[in-house]
């Protein structure tokens, strides 16, 4: 069964620091994906990788005190074992600092640049030199720098731009031409709405004010920005050359199939992708699909909160499996998903231990027990003719099934689909009740015959489930004792054929192997808790025993908004003029739940934050990105005065103000609700 190619890609990762499950969640879906459609009978390449040049980790590198390139060799490094160690089926992982992909990225600017889509401009105005970003009049704040209050100089810097309105109405048509382009559809809304239709500015595509980038090779005193580095790398990663010398794999394998990335880089994607790509005179890719986040229970993952889940976190509580089984299952097609310790503890007990594990177990202990472990279909049927016929034809419908929701990216809707097939399992031994036939010998063919049927289930379902779970899948045939099913015996026998795959006769193993041993909340955390609470006294004492020298040297200690002043119990601050109640309650707070944030362009402090309050969305500035990055800032519920005049901010409208509090020395901490509120309450 050979279905043709199929080139799936993930966003590649930045090297800022090390990524948590909520990063890592992306590439175990592109595996899932990937898995499935190569015993699809696709021939699948899969790549990932790291994103690794810009000024954030020129000044990352600085503060740790290491070269940009020994940084993102050590996050780089992390990054990739985590892949590895989420047991993911890339065949291959890209740098943005590999040679080769340096070497296309000037290519491809000089082709641009000649060809007049690229052309030299400046940004002009008002510079702050601390914050290295500039200011227009009307963006300061008392004439002043509106990120850290300093003064500004008139100053000019030289970039380069592309013409991205060019190329505007040919993809707009091609959107509406190919509505598979962009999912779901809803991603695809937001990017005609918000950016196509009102106008495409150009885009800046190179900078001076810092050196770690590609520089670009005809104007040394530039470096290439961001996206048409980044982007860049899903096609000099399978061989592409500005210059017409392609190798035969880009040939072979572009257009890409899927790109699977964040919601948060649809526009990115979506929009200054595919007009790299027109220019180049490429294909675009088949589709982008914009993933939803794995959210915290209680909002965002943030190191400042401590309570940061890695992926080798979730695999030494639970495996894995346990972890891909977890994330997968519990993320939808189109909305967030949440992560919490506990719900964690329950799927594992109810899904994996009980659902699927206990099945496994009493079915090959019951051949054990009643027939020495041998099983054979003595298509004994009794008067239950329509049960069995039930169990088969659930069997013969799962691949169709599971199959129809791959075809859409719902994989959470496709373990489903699985999990119904051993549901139904467990349900035929209620019915059929072996135990009960056991004791009588005239039923003892129809006995076997129930055990084969309920063998042959299993052996069905864990071979639909070994893309998802491909340790448990193999385990499941191991006990069973009988080779996984390709999906073309899946596909096209009937419910009799597909009821009849297991070998007749055949041997399960003679001991078997609990799959999953059921979890203790309460067990489970008090670990969770001792973790966090040890790994909290390193972050406060400076210390990391548990990351690697590479990973300390990339930063991912006391950084990105953990409190220096963390262990202070108390802080004395100025004394403001007193005021009477009625100043007060002029002042009106409400709970808000920020829903988007992005950074701010050419801003080092500023975030900007969409932000729920009852049914209004209000656009907030904040500025915190020292302390927060855009990822951690949706999902928190924060406290907000509403009634704040708005102002202007990097040329951004301001409608209100998030509360922080502020330690001694400077660090900041967003004001959140001790319990669960709804966006819009009132602070009293």
């Amino acid at each position: 069964m050979n279905r043709g190619k199929y080139y799936i890609t993930t966003a590649i990762a930045y090297t800022s620091g090390k990524p948590h499950i909520g990063n890592s969640y992306e590439i175990v879906l592109a595996d899932s994906i990937a898995r499935f459609k190569r015993k699809d009978g696709y021939d699948v390449f899969f790549q990932t990788g790291t994103d690794e040049h810009g000024q954030k980790i020129e000044l990352k590198a600085q503060e740790a005190g290491v070269t940009p390139k020994e940084y993102v060799d050590g996050v780089a490094n992390t990054i990739r074992e985590i892949c590895d160690s989420l047991n993911t089926s890339y065949d291959k992982f890209i740098r943005t600092t590999d040679d080769y992909h340096e070497k296309q990225v000037q290519k491809i600017f000089k082709r641009l640049y000649d060809k007049g889509d690229i052309y030299k401009g400046a940004y002009e105005g008002l510079y702050c030199t601390p914050c290295e970003s500039f200011w227009t009049e009307s963006q300061l704040v008392d004439g002043k720098c509106p990120d850290c209050g300093r003064e500004v100089k008139p100053a000019k810097e030289e970039a380069y731009f592309f013409k991205m309105s060019k190329y505007a109405e040919r993809l707009i048509k091609h959107i509406n031409d190919h509505p598979e382009f962009i999912q779901p559809v809803a991603r695809k809304n937001e990017m005609m709405n918000n950016f196509l239709l009102p106008g495409l500015q150009d885009l800046c595509v190179s900078r001076t004010s810092f050196k770690w980038g590609i520089p670009v090779d005809f104007d040394n005193r530039h470096v290439v920005y961001v996206w048409l580095d980044a982007l860049t790398n899903y096609i000099t990663g399978i061989g592409y050359d500005a210059e017409g010398n392609s190798t035969e794999q880009y040939k072979k394998l572009w257009p890409a199939d899927l790109h699977l990335i964040g919601k948060d880089i649809i526009r990115f994607h979506t929009i200054y992708w595919p007009i790299f790509l027109m220019a180049l005179e490429e294909e675009l890719p088949k589709q982008v699909f914009g993933h939803p986040w794995l959210l915290q229970g209680d909002g965002k993952m943030s190191k400042s909160k401590g309570n940061v889940i890695y992926a080798e976190d979730l695999i030494s509580f639970f495996g894995v499996d346990a972890v891909r089984y977890f994330v997968l299952h519990e993320m939808p097609f189109e909305n967030d998903g949440v992560i919490t310790w506990e719900l964690m503890v329950e799927r594992f007990n109810s899904d994996l231990a009980n659902t699927m594990g206990n099945l496994v177990n009493r079915t090959v202990s019951m051949s054990n027990k009643y027939f020495g472990g041998v099983v054979a279909d003595k298509k004994a049927v009794g008067d239950q003719a329509d049960i069995d016929a039930d169990l088969k034809q659930t069997a013969a419908d799962a691949y169709k099934k599971v199959s129809a929701k791959m075809e859409s990216l719902r994989v959470a809707d496709a373990i489903s689909e699985i999990f119904t097939l051993f549901k139904r399992c467990n349900k035929y031994i209620d019915e059929t009740m072996p135990w009960a036939l056991a004791k009588d010998e005239a039923q003892r063919d129809r006995l076997g015959t129930v055990l084969y049927n309920l063998l042959n289930g299993i052996l069905v379902g864990a071979s639909l489930l070994e893309p998802f779970m491909p340790e448990t899948a193999q385990r499941i045939a191991e006990q069973i004792k009988a080779p996984l099913c390709g999906f073309d015996k899946l596909e096209q026998g009937s419910a009799e054929e597909i009821g009849s795959l297991y070998p007749s006769g055949n041997r399960v193993v003679e001991t078997p192997e609990i799959l999953f041993a059921r979890l203790k909340t309460e067990e489970v955390m008090e670990k969770v808790d001792a973790m966090f609470a040890g790994r909290n006294t390193e972050a406060a004492s400076g210390t990391d025993a548990g990351n690697s020298g590479a990973e300390n040297a990339a930063g991912d200690t006391a950084k990105d908004g953990e409190s220096k002043g963390a262990a202070a119990e108390a802080m004395d601050i100025e004394a403001k003029p007193e005021i009477t109640y009625d100043d007060f309650a002029k002042c009106q707070f409400q709970v808000g739940e920020i829903i988007d944030c992005k950074e701010v362009p050419k801003s080092k402090k500023l975030l900007c934050s969409q932000v729920k309050v009852g049914s209004e969305i209000r656009q907030i500035l904040s500025g915190i990105k020292q302390y927060y990055s855009p990822e951690e800032m949706v999902g928190k519920k924060v406290m907000v005065l509403v009634n704040l005049a708005p102002r202007k901010m990097a040329g951004l409208e301001s409608q209100g103000m998030l509360l922080c509090a502020e330690d001694a020395d400077g660090n900041l901490a967003l004001m959140t609700p001790e319990k669960a509120m709804p966006a819009g309450a009132e602070i009293c």
